[in-house]
């Protein structure tokens, strides 16, 4: 059976969760409707999630129209869960944007829609709640048109709109505005029109359904998840304009993007594929790349496999296909994000960088420690962007896009463990670049006595280019080195260079095995461990190190009466503005921000512009530190001190 796997996305409230039950309803997936109030529907199963009344994990609602499975991959709509959005965005074939025909078009439908034209993913826009007081769909299509993509093509038109008796009428592209529109990428429609020769229905249906595919035109759809209306169209539009990948063979390839515990509290991945198939009892490899540039793979065996199927589950012997989406069991390392079969070029790159905020956690009362330390830890296997890291006075490290995400996983941790959290202020997450080349050899050398480590290791660290990641070169023949202990001084490089001179992550650097030697039987992959930070510390202490400051850029439309407190609240918190231009009432301001003062300035934009501030931000990259450079307590030993270390070694 053909599959396709679409996303939901949207802005908080939005109606993503009301939409996905109706969806699975009146395609008779399930026989009752979900309600988001009685924490009864189908995706948000958590109960974090139904007593806040947002997504926060991702969810596979499966759904059949006539001969084609549509997989619905339900997606966090808050900003502070972009992660979770980047990691369904990676197996989707097409999307449904969702917006609210009351509060319209909000800053995060922006963001969305922007990571969605980037993406060229087809996109259907569906427009709820048409049915409430205060909507106003076509004002809200106009505002569309100038704030996301000025080509879209309502599929519908709405009679009574904000009453209890709306109706809402399909619309289909056969008139001569949409061929107007059509006609902007469609050269032969163009000149058509141009000499007066009316296109025929058939022709625009066909170039609607391209367009979409190419991800140049956006249908709206227009309707109410609680009552129904219009969603018959969307299904439709489901079916007829978001394109099916074909099948393909070949080598199995696949995606995880999400883990969920299973009854006995083993792991189970929900796992698409790309390519080839997979089966029960089969060994497969999977690989990610860790964030400073290595790679670490495993290779385990499937104990069991199912492919998500409307109604009734599928048989555990059923293969996983290309297009499926499977739940898996036996993978016992695998994380979120995990690729099984070859790493692709570019697969570190992501829609969103990693969180640039850090919030220390601590338990409310000692004896609690223990167990707060043990759950973070299974939070931050589930999870790998928060890195859970022990700091030396206790606390536990957590990394974070926002401040939601404490509440998160304060509930989390109270609910699943039993475990209370006292969390501090989020800081900005600052990280390290080489300033210059720093080189350092330590040689095995037994006749002065017995040393440190039975291990000689040379390391070159020096600046690498913007973007580059933490590379790790051989100036050594390799070979020349067991593989164990030529493995742990490359993985003990990349460890190292978690924490710089100041304590930041170190990065766009390359580091250079110069000399390496073993001695004998004596020799074991604990002393290269051992001997590997203290060489490569060394040498970057020589090469020396610049603190850079994590940065936003951002996009912001105010008032024009809002300007002046605006921009001079924006440089008190840092910003640089690099751009300013009038638009009919109102300014729009482009510009750079840390990182840090973001979520303060979103909560102060309401206030400063009369409710009327439109925000737009992303991570934009870094900047110089100016004046004396911020430093993070160090975890673990410190190879900068080497008696410490190596007492920090022996206490081990």
């Amino acid at each position: 059976m053909p599959t396709v796997n679409i996303g939901l996305l949207a802005h908080v409230d939005a109606g993503k969760t009301s939409l996905t039950e109706r969806l699975l309803f009146d395609t008779g997936a399930i026989g009752r409707l979900g309600s988001v109030d009685e924490g009864s529907t189908q995706t948000d199963s958590g109960d974090i999630e139904r007593s806040r009344g947002i997504t926060i994990r991702s969810a596979v609602a499966p759904f059949r129209v006539g001969d084609l499975q549509v997989n619905l991959i339900d997606t966090p709509g808050h900003a502070d869960f972009v992660a979770e959005v980047e990691r369904a965005l990676g197996v989707l074939d097409g999307a449904v944007l969702l917006l609210s025909a009351v509060e319209g078009v909000q800053a995060h439908t922006r963001v969305l829609m922007r990571v969605l034209r980037g993406l060229k993913l087809p996109t259907l826009i569906f427009v709820n709640k048409v049915d409430r007081p205060g909507a106003r769909p076509q004002e809200l299509l106009e505002r569309m048109r100038r704030t996301l993509w000025p080509y879209l093509l309502p599929m519908a038109s709405v009679e009574d709109a904000g009453t209890a008796g709306v109706r809402v009428r399909p619309a289909p592209p056969h008139d001569a505005r949409a061929a107007e529109i059509l006609a902007e990428h469609d050269e032969e429609l163009l000149e058509d029109l141009v000499a007066g020769r009316t296109p025929g229905a058939a022709r625009l249906e066909a170039a609607v359904a391209r367009q979409s595919a190419a991800a140049v035109l956006y249908p709206v759809f227009f309707g109410s998840a609680l009552g129904g209306q219009g969603v018959g169209g969307l299904v439709e539009g489901i079916r007829r304009y978001l394109p099916v990948p074909p099948p393909a063979g070949g080598q199995a390839r696949g995606t995880v993007f999400a883990i969920e515990p299973g009854p006995r509290g083993e792991r189970v991945a929900y796992l698409r594929l790309r390519s080839g198939e997979l089966r029960v009892r089969e060994r497969v490899t999977y690989r990610r790349r860790e964030p400073g540039g290595g790679t670490a793979e495993r290779t385990e065996q499937i104990t069991a496999l199912r492919v998500v199927a409307p109604g009734a589950a599928s048989s555990g012997g059923d293969p996983d296909r290309a297009g499926d989406i499977a739940r898996v069991r036996g993978l016992s390392g695998v994380r979120v994000g995990d690729l099984i079969g070859p790493l692709p070029p570019g697969s570190a790159d992501a829609c969103f960088p990693p969180p640039s905020l850090e919030t220390l956690v601590r338990p409310p009362r000692r004896n609690q420690a223990a167990r707060l330390r043990a759950a973070l830890v299974r939070l931050a296997d589930e999870d790998p962007l928060i890195q859970a890291r022990l700091t030396p006075d206790g606390a536990t490290s957590l990394l974070l896009y926002g401040e939601v995400q404490k509440e998160v996983i304060a509930a989390r941790l109270e609910r699943e463990f039993g475990a209370g959290a006292v969390f501090e202020p989020s800081t900005p997450v600052y990280t390290e670049r080489p300033a210059g080349t720093g080189a350092l050899l330590e040689e095995m050398n037994h006749r002065r006595g017995v040393p440190d480590f039975w291990a000689t290791v040379g390391l070159r660290v020096e600046p690498g280019a913007p973007g580059s990641g933490v590379r790790f070169r051989r100036e050594v023949e390799l070979g020349a080195l067991p593989a164990a202990f030529d493995r742990a001084i490359e993985e003990s490089v990349h460890e190292t260079l978690g924490q710089g001179l100041y304590g930041w992550p170190v990065t766009d650097c390359a580091v250079t095995l110069t000399h390496s030697g073993f001695g004998g039987p004596v020799s074991t992959a604990a002393d290269f461990r051992g001997l590997t930070p203290l060489v490569l510390m060394g040498a970057l202490r020589l090469a020396g190190t610049r603190v850079y400051e994590p940065c936003h850029s951002f996009e912001l439309e105010i008032p024009a009466e809002a300007l002046g407190p605006v921009t001079a609240r924006l440089a008190a918190l840092g910003a640089r503005l690099h751009r300013s231009a009038a638009r009919e009432a109102a300014w729009s301001v482009e510009g750079e921000i840390p990182a840090g003062a973001v979520h303060v300035f979103q909560r102060e934009l309401p206030g400063l512009s009369h409710g009327e501030g439109v925000w737009w931000s992303a991570p934009g990259g870094d900047r110089p530190v100016s004046g004396r450079p911020p430093a993070r307590p160090r975890a673990g030993g410190d190879p900068l001190d080497r008696e410490a270390y190596l007492r920090h070694l022996a206490g081990r």
